[in-house]
């Protein structure tokens, strides 16, 4: 859905980045020896019997993640947390509320817009995970485990919609990645 704008929102971070399909293997990402990983959005539902899945080695490599919307949810449910179809579709501009404490929203307002797209949420998140933002409908817009390295955001940081999106980026890329732009 929105993985060449993400791409392409990473390469103006100066950030050099490549487009993989999901069903790369563990083995062929630990020879490619990634700085960070992002699993981005897009319209599967985690419930279907086809919906993409990623080789669950992935998330035992080492490697800082960011999941974005279908992302978290996928990340979500592969350490054991809940995902549930929310009875409202969250779709547009959204006023969502930052952990500023967290590297993701480090330098970044408490309060901003931001654009949702997702009818599936977490209800309950992994074990080790926190929730570092939420909205008025859906508590966990994002979560981490900082010791994993592992991160994820319901909504869009990629689109232009979402206030200081790209600085969301930077954060994962810089600080929690170590890249340099």
């Amino acid at each position: 859905q929105y993985n060449q704008l993400i791409a392409r929102r990473v390469r103006e971070c100066h950030v050099y980045c490549e487009v993989h399909p999901f069903s790369i293997s563990a083995e062929k990402v630990r020879e490619m020896n990634p700085a960070g990983i992002i699993f981005t959005g897009g319209p599967a539902d985690v419930f279907a019997e086809d919906a993409p899945k990623c080789d669950p080695e992935i998330f035992h490599l080492g490697i800082p993640i960011l999941g974005i919307c279908y992302g978290i949810q996928m990340m979500s449910v592969a350490f054991g947390g809940d995902v549930f179809k929310a009875p409202v579709r969250e779709y547009g501009r959204t006023q969502i509320e930052y952990d500023t404490n967290s590297v993701l929203f480090h330098e970044m307002p408490q309060s901003a817009q931001c654009w949702m797209s997702h009818t599936n949420q977490i209800s309950r998140m992994p074990e080790g995970f926190v929730s570092v933002a939420h909205t008025a409908t859906c508590a966990v817009a994002a979560m981490q485990n900082e010791e994993k390295k592992m991160y994820g955001v319901q909504f869009h940081p990629e689109v232009c919609h979402t206030e200081s999106g790209t600085q969301i980026l930077k954060n994962f890329l810089y600080h929690v990645c170590g890249c340099t732009g």
